[in-house]
């Protein structure tokens, strides 16, 4: 009788560990896309202020906003203690989506709100496919 309550006991842990695992990865991806809009709505006005014609091309603006992005999901990541190369890997599933699309919208396939558009949903399977290549990193 002591194998089986201990065997539940395991099994028990385990299962309480895993979900304890899955919802702190979950937790910190929604943390990373709060602090990525953060970046864009603070930093946004700050380039319009500043260099207001420097988003005026469609091009230019999704490579701007991906890295108003960057720098608030950078800086969350830091403050959560990162090292450099994983905010250089999440930053680079900031811009590697938009980077694919100006070659459609370069060409005329695509027009400004689409590449907008979509550059921002790739983003998010971009970003978790970078937090399953390290798992333990992001569900502690």
């Amino acid at each position: 009788m002591t194998t089986d309550i201990r065997t539940h006991s395991h099994a028990r842990t385990r299962s309480h560990s895993r979900s304890h695992r899955v919802r702190h990865f979950l937790r910190h991806y929604v943390e990373m896309v709060v602090a990525m809009i953060a970046g864009m709505m603070v930093l946004g006005p700050v380039v319009d202020l500043v260099w207001p014609s420097l988003t005026a091309r469609a091009d230019v603006g999704v490579m701007v906003m991906a890295t108003n992005m960057a720098i608030g999901m950078g800086a969350w990541m830091r403050f959560r203690r990162h090292s450099w190369r994983s905010i250089a890997e999440m930053s680079a599933a900031m811009y590697v989506p938009f980077l694919v699309l100006l070659v459609p919208f370069w060409a005329g396939a695509m027009g400004e709100h689409a590449m907008m558009t979509w550059g921002h949903v790739l983003m998010l399977p971009a970003m978790a496919a970078v937090m399953l290549l390290r798992p333990a990193e992001y569900a502690h």
